[in-house]
């Protein structure tokens, strides 16, 4: 009778013996399952691209993402910057320690004014980086040459939805730069941009134009 009760304790002994290393290793897996976790949560929070999309660099906002025009883009490239790609635009982007400026090729003035000044019109509605500074730059160095007001006259009617164009943008920074080009070629063409004004003012805009357009032209008073 002894010997049944020793046989039932010993059972029973190794019955809670089971069940506690059951728990014990449950518990045991569970730790690692979470400090592996937290291990590659910490890993992917530390990481220098995480790091930088919190707290970004200053040099971010000093150089802007530029674009290679040779390389591959996720969507298809527009007109301008197709023909920029292609060499198209006769003059190149320099990098200066203070600031950038182009280098033509040849001598501005024995370029063709067309279509080479209404591409750089067209450029002007561009946001990135180097279109934008080719562009804007590119126009306000061709309106400058000698015997610019003679070709740039004969261009107003294409040259004007262009820019008209670039002033309607959503962008405030092709509006701005659509309106600096305005006022350019306003300077260079003079009172022939009259008649050409109202197709491209609009009410709202006008009081924006008004106070940068000489006062010879006559739409805006």
């Amino acid at each position: 009778m002894q010997k049944s009760e020793c046989q039932e304790g010993v059972q029973l002994r190794s019955r809670v013996t089971g069940n506690c290393d059951q728990r014990t290793s449950s518990r045991t897996q569970i730790k690692h399952r979470t400090s592996a976790e937290r291990s590659k949560s910490s890993s992917s929070v530390g990481s220098p691209e995480s790091a930088r999309k919190l707290h970004p660099r200053p040099s971010d906002k000093l150089n802007p993402k530029t674009i290679n025009p040779f390389g591959e883009q996720s969507r298809a490239p527009s007109a301008f910057a197709a023909i920029y790609s292609k060499g198209g635009i006769p003059c190149r982007l320099v990098h200066g320690s203070v600031k950038h400026r182009l280098q033509w090729e040849c001598a501005p003035e024995n370029l063709p004014f067309d279509p080479l000044l209404i591409t750089l019109a067209e450029g002007l509605r561009e946001t990135k980086h180097p279109y934008t500074f080719v562009s804007k730059e590119g126009f306000r160095e061709l309106l400058l040459v000698q015997g610019a007001p003679e070709k740039a006259v004969r261009l107003l009617p294409r040259l004007i939805p262009v820019l008209k164009a670039a002033l309607v943008h959503v962008d405030d920074e092709v509006f701005e730069r659509g309106l600096n080009a305005l006022v350019q070629l306003s300077v260079v063409v003079g009172p022939s941009l009259n008649d050409h004004l109202k197709h491209l003012l609009t009410s709202g805009s006008l009081i924006i134009i008004k106070s940068k357009i000489p006062t010879y032209c006559s739409i805006c008073g």
